[in-house]
Formats: structure tokens, C-alpha cells, sequence
């Protein structure tokens, strides 16, 4: 069958699926344009059923910050399908929820759900947009951050699926517009690399000695690997976390260096110029925990010798401050929803019961 062009350009403003999709949605129905919208959207479904396993659900994360970056919001919003999510009624949805929660002092969904909104409540104004986009729709969670002292920052990356919002606390009130630019960055490292905590204060004895075990092992493993290959292998650390690494044990590990040392013959002048360089190296390898888990114990991609602790003690001296990091969000979509033998569509849908 012959279809016009303007008809699959139609069907694609519709569903902002892709030209081919359309194309082949409309051979497949006759033409028929209601059909096609309804056969995309079956395919739209098809798919998310297929990601559960991936963990992943569509929509889209909302981010603003306000122009004197003292206060940051965010909201992640469910949708069913991708190319919903692409809507711009849904967009607008987005824009219209994230306005009440940055405006306001919300702090739950319930309290969301009885707010108004162009006249309406918003719980009411919620179903309208169901019945026009067609499809369930959730408000899944927000956060709002407004703190005293602070500079509050956010990324959110381009494809609207990962925002981060950050907070650094200041002494000095000089030095808040000098710290816009590495907040905004260190959102950027926190977009990218995941970290789950600010720092390894969050670990408890249990939690790291548990982890370690599964390090050792994966690391062991790989060591296996590596030796088939006859690669250099890894070295297994007795230590994972900063949180292990007492003072005794540092000084205890630095006379091992200075020991190392004499016996290479080295002269003790020069120790000094050699020894921060070892317990560095010495720390990275017993704090593998921290870089994968933690913001502060991860190397920051922007400058990858260093980590965000140490980038901020730098920044600290060169501004005479105490710059610390007191808030940290990350929203991932879809993050945390278990995998369910039903699939995300009526995961969605008893979320809206």
C-alpha cells in the first residue's frame, strides 16, 4: 500500500515515533491513522515489558534551580511508554508539577495530590492529563532543597532519565559565586558516576566488612583471568574503606615505606619528596569501597588524579573557606522499581490504585 508522506508525518507528531515506525505502523493497519497510533502504542508497551529485566521505566526527571542557586528541585514523572514521555502535554505536565514543588514547601505526594493547579486540585488535574495523553501517569517522587549557607546546584542530563542536585556549605559569604561552577560540576560527576553516598560515614562495620568479601572475590577472579593471560595481576587489598584506615594503621604503613626506603638505599632527604606519594597510592588501593559507592571517595572525571574530597580541601585553602558537601540527590528514572512478574504498564497502574 501506498501512504503518503504527510500521513506518517502526521503519525509521527502524534507519537514522536520514529519515520520508519510510522511508515511500517501504517502498511500494517491500511492506512488506518487511529490504528496506527494504537498499533505504535501496543509496540511502545512490548518494549517496556521487555526492559523490566533492565530495571528501567519511562517518563522523565524535571530539574530547576533558582537564579541565586539557593534552592534546587527535582520530580521524576512515569509514563507507560517512551514515545509518551516525548509528548509535549507530558512535558508541560512535568514543567506545570515541578512549578508547585519548587514554589512551594511539599513534601509528599499526598500533599502534592491536594494542592491546586490552574484552578483545580492537582489529583483531578492529574486524571484529566491521563484521559488526553492516553496513557497512566505517576508522580513517582521529589525533592526540593533550600538550605541557609549553602549553594545549591543541579545537572540533568540531556536525555531527561539522570538528574543530580548538590549542596555545598560555605563560611565565607565571598566565596558562594566562586563555588557556581564546581558545584554545577561535581553534579555532573555525580550524573556519570553514581555515587550513592557522600562519604563512607554512612557505612556501618557490618556493610563494609560484608563488602569486602564480595571485593576480594571479584577481584580474585579476575586475578584468575589475568593470569591466563599473563597480565599483571591485582593486587587483593586488606583494607576497602577510609573509614578502616585508623591513624595507627597509616603511621604503621608509612614506617613500612620509610623501611622500603633504607633498604633501597634511598637518601633521607629526599623521603620526604617520595612518602605522600606512596601513602596516596597506598590509600587509593585501601579505599576501592569509597570510590565505587561514596561521592567524596571518587576520583573526580574532571580531574582524575585527584578526589572530590581533595578537590574540595584544595578549593577550601585557595578560598580560606570550609567548603563541605551537606546534601546530595540523585534520581535515576525507573531506579529502585523491582522486577515483578506483571510488567511496568501495571506497575504503573497499581501505583495510580
Amino acid at each position: 500500500m501506498d501512504i503518503p508522506a504527510s500521513l506518517v508525518k502526521q503519525l509521527r507528531e502524534m507519537t514522536d515515533a520514529g519515520m520508519m515506525e510510522c511508515k511500517k505502523a501504517l502498511v500494517e493497519v491500511n492506512g488506518d491513522l487511529q490504528k496506527a497510533v494504537e498499533y505504535l502504542r501496543e509496540k511502545g508497551l512490548s518494549k517496556a515489558a521487555k526492559k523490566a529485566d533492565r530495571i528501567a521505566s519511562e517518563g522523565m526527571i524535571t530539574l530547576n534551580v533558582n537564579s541565586d542557586f539557593t534552592k534546587a528541585s527535582m520530580v521524576e514523572i512515569n509514563s507507560e511508554t517512551d514515545f509518551v514521555a516525548k509528548n509535549d502535554n507530558f512535558k508541560n505536565l512535568g514543567i506545570k508539577t515541578l512549578d508547585i514543588i519548587s514554589s512551594s514547601n511539599i513534601s509528599s505526594v499526598e500533599e502534592l495530590n491536594k494542592s491546586q493547579i490552574d484552578g483545580n486540585i492537582f489529583e483531578e488535574y492529574l486524571k484529566t492529563q491521563i484521559a488526553k495523553i492516553g496513557e497512566n501517569i505517576v508522580v513517582r517522587r521529589f525533592v526540593s532543597i533550600d538550605a541557609k549557607n549553602t549553594i545549591v546546584n543541579g545537572y540533568l542530563h540531556s536525555n531527561g532519565r539522570v538528574g543530580t542536585i548538590i549542596a555545598l556549605s560555605f563560611k565565607n559569604k565571598d566565596s558562594k559565586d566562586k563555588l557556581i561552577e564546581l558545584s554545577k560540576n561535581l553534579c555532573m560527576h555525580a550524573a556519570a558516576m553514581k555515587p550513592q553516598f557522600i562519604s563512607s560515614d554512612s557505612f556501618d562495620d557490618n556493610f563494609i566488612q560484608k563488602e569486602k568479601i564480595a571485593l576480594k572475590g571479584e577481584i580474585e577472579k579476575e586475578n584468575e583471568e589475568r593470569k591466563r593471560l599473563g597480565k599483571h595481576l591485582q593486587v587483593v587489598p586488606e583494607f576497602v574503606s577510609k573509614k578502616e584506615l585508623t591513624s595507627e594503621i597509616l603511621a604503621k604503613q608509612q614506617e613500612k615505606f620509610k623501611e622500603n626506603l633504607r633498604e633501597q638505599k634511598k637518601p633521607e632527604a629526599i623521603w620526604d619528596k617520595i612518602l605522600p606519594g606512596l601513602m596516596d597510592r597506598f590509600i587509593a588501593d585501601s579505599t576501592l569501597l569509597d570510590q565505587r559507592l561514596t561521592l567524596l571517595g571518587q576520583f573526580f572525571v574532571m580531574d582524575d588524579k585527584k578526589t572530590i574530597e581533595q578537590v574540595l580541601s584544595e578549593k577550601s585553602k585557595e578560598l580560606n573557606d570550609e567548603i563541605k558537601v551537606v546534601e546530595y540527590v540523585r534520581f535515576e528514572l525507573g531506579e529502585g522499581i523491582e522486577k515483578k512478574e506483571e510488567d511496568f504498564a501495571k506497575e504503573v497502574a497499581n501505583q495510580m490504585k
